[in-house]
This record gives structure tokens, sequence and C-alpha cells, in this order.
């Protein structure tokens, strides 16, 4: 994502989408090369109603936006049919509302969730609870393992950058060990200060057997506006994961979460 042409919005008039929309227009800004595309999935619409709708947003936001949004209407199931948008319209970015879940059966049927696992393209998932649109503190969560591909670290730059926010970098130390002492440590340390510049800040290593928990708290303690993390089911050079972790960061963080691809 060196350069982002397009940002596609899941737009329902839902206060969730309109969040995810508020977001997408502060990320945006004046930059006269990037345009919002607002997708409304359905199988059942009065298309001179929704057009009269989508209107009115887009009168709201036009004095905000160099370029003028566009919308597109898709049909079929809603993760399916965002990524064949996706995939048919060049999209380069997600910004995507979620009301969150909170218990294992909600977790497995988000369609946030899906979508930040299946796309091919980096995704910012906006909690329906935001409150402040500002990031200067974002949180690069990262395992034991060498980061798969160095180069997606760029997308997480050009977000720093955009914000002009600081990059912590958190390990949680959820088994006994040592850490921050490897070949694949060393290897990540040299990667982070090479990608990310100036706007790294600090890598920190905190013991938490529950992940999340650890993840949370430091969010909460540091003043965290973004939680940033590197997806591992799209995996090249190592054996991918569930996105187990992917699936509750995106469901229940209080702050955006970038998912990078």
């Amino acid at each position: 994502m060196d350069n982002v042409s397009t940002i596609l919005v899941p737009f329902d008039f839902s206060q969730t989408s309109k969040n995810a929309l508020d977001y997408a227009v502060e990320f945006v800004g004046n930059d006269k090369k990037t345009e919002i595309l607002l997708a409304y999935i359905t199988n059942d619409v009065n298309m001179n109603m929704l057009e009269e709708a989508f209107m009115i947003e887009q009168k709201k936001y036009q004095k905000k936006l160099e370029r003028p949004m566009k919308w597109v209407t898709a049909w079929g199931p809603l993760t399916d049919a965002l990524i064949k948008t996706q995939e048919t319209r060049n999209i380069d970015l997600i910004i995507m509302g979620t009301s969150g879940a909170f218990d294992e059966k909600d977790a497995m049927a988000s369609n946030t969730s899906k979508l930040v696992l299946e796309a091919n393209c980096t995704v910012i998932v906006i909690p329906q609870n935001i409150k402040e649109l500002q990031v200067k503190n974002i949180a690069l969560v990262l395992g034991k393992n060498e980061i798969d591909d160095t180069k997606v670290l760029g997308t997480l730059l050009n977000v720093a950058r955009k914000f002009n926010a600081k990059v912590h970098v958190l390990t949680i130390q959820n088994e006994p060990g040592t850490y921050g002492y490897s070949q694949s440590d060393e290897k990540n340390e040299n990667a982070l200060e090479y990608y990310l510049e100036t706007f790294y800040s600090h890598h920190v290593f905190i013991e938490n057997s529950d992940v999340v928990d650890g993840i949370f708290k430091y969010v909460t303690e540091r003043e965290i506006d973004m939680i940033a993390i590197l997806p591992r089911n799209h995996t090249k050079n190592s054996d991918p994961s569930e996105g187990r972790l992917t699936q509750i960061l995106t469901l229940k963080s209080k702050v955006p979460v970038l998912a990078i691809s």
C-alpha cells in the first residue's frame, strides 16, 4: 500500500458504517489522489431512494474532500460481495466499522473479522463507540516469529506518516523462554528500524499468559490510538495460522485495528 488511490467503505447508513466513513474522510483529508468508494450490499432495494440517500451523504462531506465520493451496489453474502468489489475495483484499503462481539459464537460469525482474514488488501476496523478520530500512538503487535514479508511495514509507515504518529512495537511473552535476543528478533528489529524510520518509538516485551489481555492493558496504560497487526493466515514463508488473535482483536478492541496485508 505505497499509494492509496481508492478506499472502500462498506456502507449501510448505520451509525457503525457512518463512523467508518468519518474515519475515511479524516484519513483522506485534502488528498487529491485518493477517492472514497461506498459499497452498499443488498438483495432488494429501491435504487431511486438509495441514490437520493447517497447524494445526501456526498453533499455532507463535499467541503472536506477534493474528490467527490462514489458509490456502488453489490449483491450476495456480505463478505463475498465486498471481496469481489475489492478485486474488481482495485481497492487499496478497506475501512470498515464494527459493532463488536463479546462471546465465541458472535466472534465466529462476524462479517468484519471474516473480511479482515479474507481480503487481499489492508483493512482498518473502526469500533462502534470510537470518539476521537486521531492517531498519535500506534501499537504494532508482534509475536516470536520472524516477520514474513518486511515490505508490509511500508504500509505501517504510510499510516504513521499520515497521522504523524509514533509506533510502539509490542510483544506479549505468554510462554516461558528468552525474548528479544534470537536471530528472528534481531532481523525484526533491523526491519523495524529500516522501514519505520523516525516514527519507530520502541519495542517492549510484556509478560502475560493471556495475550489479548496483555495487549489491551498496554493500549489503555499507554493511551494507544490504533492497534496494528500482521495477520498470519496469508503467510508465505511460515505456517499460516487460523487468525484467532486477529478475530478477537477486530471484535473486542476499543481502538481502531489496522490489519496489514
